[in-house]
Parts: structure tokens; C-alpha cells; sequence
């Protein structure tokens, strides 16, 4: 297999999960912020581009409101973005819904990326899906990112749930889930990730399960 031309993409690693209407509830959000902060300074370190995104409402928005203090990145991330290869603000779930990022990931070369931030069960996810018919492969590191608790006239589900089930549907299909420490090994030596596919997923499940 060629080595993977990566570029690490953080997602909203913003204020609002941390004090703002959706704290992130698991894993806990100081271990995924120090994991997402691992993850940046490993890909500077190796030369790999990081791409900080931010969601951005208008000014009159419950959340992520443009200019206010839960818009603002994490401190942890915040430091790294004037050193960042790109910054993108957008305004749906998707990293590629009207951001130019697609177009410029083709320029970089790039053809496999790296998500961390939040939320598992909204952009991560999003973004894992829309990047399959770009020809982006995708790894998600599951200790830098996020779920949270879900109730709504359908159900409940708590964050662990959520979070849990949403990697394993991830690497069943959309990307290789891994580990920070993992993925930190794998950049340094230039070597692909695997992840499942979902005719083996589904026989897997139908025996264990």
C-alpha cells in the first residue's frame, strides 16, 4: 500500500462544547481536548497540514454565535492558529457543504484525512459520509472526539452510546477509527490504516452478537 498523503482537519474544537449549550459528555472533554492537542502538535511536527474549522452562525444564534465566547476555538487549539495550513468556517454539519476545502485538499495533494472534534454524532460523522464520493479515505481517532447525550420524541440514547456506536458504524464503512497513539505511530512511519468493511461488519455481528 502507498504511504497516505494526510491532512489532520479539527473540527469546531470550539468554546460551545466546553461552556457554552452542548457539552461534549464522552469520552470526558478534557481527555479529548488533550488528545485533539496531542494530535496537532504530532502533525506539525511531521510536516502534516492541519486545517482548524470553525462553526459560525449569525450573531443572533443560540449557538456558535459569530464573535461570541463559546464561537471561540478551545484554548488548547486556539494556540495553533496562526500556524495552521487552513482555517474554514462553515455553516452545516459537513466540512465540504459551501467551505472551498475539497478544492484545496486537491491542490495540497492531500487524499486521506484525519478528524478529531466534535460532535461525533453531528460533523464527524457528516464529514466521514460526504467525503466518500470525494475520494478522500478517512481516519477518525475516537479519543479526540466527542458525543453527547441524545433524547428526542424518537428516544434516548446517553453519549457513551452514541459515541461507541457511531465508530464502530464508522469503521464498518466510512473510515478507519483508531486512537490517538495509533494514529501517532502510523504518521510518523508513513503507514495506511485499515479499517473494516461492512459484508465483514455484518457477519462479525451476526456471530458475536
Amino acid at each position: 500500500m502507498t504511504a497516505p498523503h494526510r491532512a489532520l482537519i479539527v473540527i469546531d474544537a470550539q468554546q460551545e462544547y466546553f461552556d457554552g449549550l452542548l457539552p461534549i459528555q464522552y469520552p470526558a472533554r478534557d481527555d479529548s481536548i488533550a488528545s485533539i492537542k496531542t494530535a496537532i502538535n504530532t502533525a506539525q511536527q511531521t510536516g502534516t497540514p492541519v486545517v482548524l474549522v470553525q462553526h459560525e452562525l449569525p450573531a443572533e444564534a443560540p449557538v456558535f454565535a459569530s464573535g461570541s465566547a463559546t464561537w471561540q476555538n478551545h484554548p488548547e487549539v486556539a494556540a495553533h492558529e496562526n500556524a495552521a495550513a487552513k482555517r474554514i468556517s462553515k455553516q452545516f454539519s459537513s466540512i465540504f457543504a459551501d467551505t472551498g476545502l475539497e478544492a484545496w485538499l486537491s491542490e495540497q495533494g492531500i487524499d486521506t484525512i484525519t478528524l478529531v472534534g466534535y460532535m461525533t454524532n453531528n460533523c464527524v460523522i457528516a464529514s466521514a459520509a460526504a467525503a466518500e464520493p470525494l475520494g478522500f479515505a478517512v481516519e477518525v481517532l475516537s479519543d479526540a472526539t466527542g458525543a453527547i447525550d441524545l433524547a428526542n420524541d424518537v428516544g434516548t440514547a446517553p453519549a457513551r452510546q452514541v459515541h461507541e456506536t457511531l465508530m464502530a458504524l464508522l469503521h464498518s464503512n466510512w473510515a478507519a477509527v483508531t486512537d490517538t497513539e495509533t494514529w501517532t505511530t502510523a504518521l510518523r512511519t508513513d503507514a495506511p490504516l485499515t479499517k473494516n468493511d461492512l459484508i465483514t461488519s455484518a457477519a462479525q455481528g451476526r456471530s458475536t452478537l
